[in-house]
């Protein structure tokens, strides 16, 4: 991340904002992680999607993953990771899901990518060479905001009243830095469930992600319960009352 590109932000107005978009893909399927992204888009593409912010750009036709077929989130994946100022991705894995359940993991996620992304551009010195520590806005798609843990940015020199955090119930079909984030989450964990299904494709995991269907529960019914499945969610629980693991 440059500097000089943080920059751009607010040097120009003294009330600008950096807004960060932070958003999940997983929450609902039986199997695998639940992967969260943030990124950070150039100033002037990120903003508000109906007000064509993106118009002329490389991510014109970025939005919801959800509403973008899968060869136009593969498109918009390796673009997304090319022009965001920065960008980071992790994983939540099933054992973590099943310890603290689904909610806290993806608010656990959530927290991490944020503070994993401010501590990148600290230590790439995109905010301590800048004129002016900017308001760094989380902007974390849904109805609610994760606590995040002051202690790792104040000791990178970013103090928790320099972020402001923010929930955008369907953000990622609203601000352009959402939805960047919503297909960086989304093409990585498809990726994650097409690994899988090459390990296993008795359970045809690249049809249906890991969801419930019924072509799923037949899999699991017939062949057992993976170690990627989330033992916590009613219908392994459910199974596993018959069925050994694998």
């Amino acid at each position: 991340m440059q500097p000089e590109a943080i920059q751009d932000f607010f040097v120009q107005t003294p009330k600008a904002l950096l807004p960060m978009g932070i958003d999940e893909a997983g929450r609902g399927p039986l199997l695998g992680s639940v992967t969260v992204a943030a990124a950070i888009l150039p100033a002037a593409w990120s903003g508000l999607i109906e007000e064509s912010v993106l118009n002329g750009t490389p991510l014109s036709i970025l939005t919801d993953s959800k509403k973008l077929s899968e060869k136009k989130r593969d498109m918009l994946y390796p673009l997304v990771q090319q022009h965001a100022l920065g960008y980071v991705v992790a994983d939540v894995p099933a054992a973590v899901i099943d310890q603290i359940n689904i909610l806290q993991a993806t608010m656990l996620g959530m927290r991490l990518v944020v503070e994993t992304l401010i501590q990148q551009m600290a230590s790439n010195n995109a905010l301590t060479s800048a004129v002016r520590l900017p308001i760094l806005q989380a902007l974390f798609d849904g109805n609610r905001c994760p606590d995040l843990d002051a202690q790792p940015l104040t000791a990178v020199g970013v103090p928790s009243e320099a972020i402001v955090s923010e929930a955008w119930v369907k953000g990622d079909a609203r601000h352009s830095s959402i939805a960047a984030a919503s297909i960086l989450a989304k093409v990585s964990r498809d990726a994650q469930m097409y690994a899988l299904a090459k390990q296993h494709p008795e359970y045809a995991i690249d049809k249906h992600k890991g969801y419930p269907t019924r072509a799923h529960l037949d899999a699991i019914d017939t062949h057992g319960v993976l170690d990627a499945h989330r033992r916590s969610f009613g219908p392994i629980k459910r199974l596993l009352t018959d069925i050994k693991p694998q």
